[in-house]
């Protein structure tokens, strides 16, 4: 499973001290392109430059526990297929210490010529589990 590294941004925390909800999807973010890029060589920048977008549809996050000044947070990233053949799901947790501080389903698909589709890359790798 891959797993990346952040130091919480003391400008994201909130005057309770902790890191306020509306960053949490961009770190969340951050790790999903580079598990793309880093784990499965998917750059996503050259690749809308080629007509390829790929986006989140919809997410699901759930807090469990606080994220505060001075945390480093280790998020992970996994794929899971999705009831639809043209989504996926990217599966993610936000720990600091050892303990989870945020849960995340993103589902995702890439829009080529204006139609939704999984590209080979993930689909393979969904295969492989």
């Amino acid at each position: 499973m891959f797993s990346k590294s952040y130091a919480v941004d003391p400008k994201h925390i909130d005057f309770q001290g902790v890191m306020d909800g509306l960053y949490y999807p961009f770190y969340f973010e951050w790790a999903r392109h580079a598990f793309l890029y880093e784990a499965l060589g998917i750059d996503i920048e050259q690749l809308f430059e080629q007509g390829k977008m790929y986006v989140v549809l919809e997410y699901q996050l759930k807090f469990k526990h606080s994220v505060k000044r001075g945390d480093q947070v280790d998020i992970t990233c996994d794929l899971e297929k999705h009831e639809k053949s043209t989504r996926i799901n990217v599966i993610q947790q936000m720990t600091v210490n050892g303990q989870i501080a945020a849960e995340a389903t993103f589902v995702c698909t890439c829009i080529e010529r204006g139609r939704p589709n999984v590209p080979f890359e993930l689909l393979n790798m969904l295969n492989f589990k």
